[in-house]
């Protein structure tokens, strides 16, 4: 089961969708029709980062509606988060 969380308790902006699915598996939404780029990804990373230092051992995952470049999603991987498709 999957809940909505608020994400200024992880640091975050108010406008990220986070959602939770167990105490240490979080699953970061990102619904929106523009590509995402590298710039994108390190934000998003920097965002993953907020979530670990709260929650030791978490695992997140990048759920999005938009097209991912490719360079994005292998650098993404490489970091530890895995990109799925909404």
């Amino acid at each position: 089961m999957t809940e909505q969380v608020d994400p200024k308790i992880y640091g975050l902006p108010s406008r990220t969708i986070l959602m939770k699915k167990n105490p240490d598996e979080f699953v970061l939404v990102i619904d929106r029709k523009s590509r995402i780029v590298m710039k994108d990804a390190l934000l998003i990373l920097k965002k993953v980062e907020q979530i670990k230092e709260k929650v030791q051992n978490a695992s997140v995952v990048l759920k999005t509606s938009a097209p991912v470049c490719s360079k994005s999603i292998k650098f993404l991987n490489e970091k530890g988060l895995d990109v799925v498709s909404i």
